[in-house]
């Protein structure tokens, strides 16, 4: 009759050693992991604002041409 499998004691010494250098280098992958990743959050929503203001100023100067164009027309015409 077939035994029922049963996971292997572990030992302490099947662990491979952990090398303290390893883990500190670890740590600081992933902490620049994580600062790059607010950083470009922070940047998309500073690119947002840009956007905006740019379009702004766009849409100011475009109604200040109108206006002028306006007022020009109504001298030259006599409206």
């Amino acid at each position: 009759m077939a035994q029922r499998a049963s996971p292997a004691p572990a030992d302490a010494g099947d662990e491979p050693p952990i090398d303290p250098s390893l883990v500190h280098l670890r740590y600081r992958y992933h902490r620049a992991q994580r600062n790059a990743r607010l950083l470009r959050r922070q940047e998309n929503q500073l690119a947002h604002y840009r956007f905006y203001v740019a379009l702004a100023v766009l849409i100011a100067l475009a109604g200040a041409f109108v206006v002028g164009s306006w007022r020009e027309i109504q001298h030259l015409f006599g409206i």
